[in-house]
């Protein structure tokens, strides 16, 4: 099936599962749940990602455990606050098989891979206390994870049938417990892999999955790096574009460090009724490498560009395991917020 024909069975299931949710969700009359992301000025995503030392996964767990107590939510509030950004993406968890937040799901399959400190559900809260949007990040697979996360999700690349299954109970299992702390979701991972597209979406519980504990959440998957050619949404059923773009290079996108497009910008809100929205790395790369940096008016001058159509944009910064922001990147993220005036808050 194509990823953007949606069946009219399909589309029926979509419908009984939104209603169930105690939404609307149809091609005609579908709720604009990502408006706030047109009228705000920008966001900020951080990859907090923590592959623990340890020769065995006693020694793991510990240290897991003590670096996520050792992150320093007040500091990092405060950065975040100071930014000027209307919303935050932050990572519970990616590849390396361990989250920051308990999970009611996995810690009964497999105890020790999340953490007993909830450093994600704190963090939505403490956004959330000064009014701005929290973005929850999670893989959509587990490919790259252990043997041991593979059994607990039944990861199988014939059929993928019981992981969705699973895997959307781990995901329901954080929507409920976030509940309206929790804005949205930035799927990653959903790339042209045989071993999981062969196996078709069960798009109907992946939603309603994500929207469990609050029915306005946003969604998005990530198909990879985002160019003219590459567009579409994955489904269009989701609220808002992944939008990955590598770089920023003198009117071009940049796909890795070899391949170059020419440089997308919105020329409305919308792309086939999906939110656009762009997710570029600040100081930081999303494919290894020296780290992208831009001058204030190539940054500031893009950023501009989308908010004039209410496109939506997200700025990638680096952060240490503590939880802080290398104070270069907060301190132009500071004179970005001032130079839009905040005035679309």
């Amino acid at each position: 099936m194509n990823r953007t024909t949606i069946s009219a069975t399909l589309l029926a299931s979509i419908l009984v599962a939104s209603a169930v949710q105690g939404g609307e969700d149809s091609m005609t009359g579908k709720p604009n749940r990502a408006e706030w992301m047109a009228k705000g000025s920008y966001g900020i995503m951080v990859h907090y990602l923590i592959a623990p030392p340890g020769d065995s996964a006693e020694e793991r767990t510990a240290a897991f455990e003590q670096i996520v107590a050792g992150f320093r939510k007040d500091a990092f509030l405060e950065q975040f606050a100071g930014a000027g950004a209307d919303w935050l993406i932050f990572t519970i968890g990616q590849n390396t098989g361990y989250y920051c937040s308990p999970n009611a799901f996995l810690d009964e399959r497999l105890p020790g891979h999340t953490s007993k400190r909830d450093l994600a559900l704190e963090i939505a809260k403490g956004v959330k206390g000064i009014g701005r949007r929290f973005i929850a990040y999670l893989p959509s697979e587990v490919n790259a994870q252990t043997p041991e996360v593979h059994a607990a999700f039944a990861w199988n690349p014939k059929d993928q049938s019981e992981f969705q299954r699973r895997y959307q109970q781990f995901i329901r299992a954080y929507a409920d417990k976030f509940g309206r702390d929790l804005d949205g979701w930035w799927f990653d991972g959903c790339y042209e892999w045989d071993c999981f597209h062969n196996s078709l979406y069960d798009w109907p519980n992946w939603f309603a999955a994500a929207r469990s504990g609050n029915p306005g959440a946003i969604v998005a998957f990530n198909d990879g790096a985002f160019c003219i050619n590459k567009v579409k949404p994955v489904t269009l059923l989701e609220d808002y574009h992944a939008g990955e773009v590598h770089c920023l290079t003198h009117g071009k996108i940049k796909l890795g460090h070899d391949k170059e497009s020419p440089l997308y910008l919105p020329e409305s809100q919308f792309i086939e009724g999906v939110q656009w929205h762009a997710l570029v790395p600040v100081d930081s790369t999303f494919e290894g490498g020296k780290p992208y940096h831009y001058s204030d008016d190539e940054l500031f001058g893009f950023v501009r560009r989308c908010n004039a159509v209410s496109g939506a944009v997200t700025l990638n910064l680096p952060i240490g395991q503590d939880g802080q922001i290398p104070e270069k990147s907060i301190e132009q993220m500071r004179r970005l917020g001032k130079a839009l005036g905040n005035a679309k808050r």
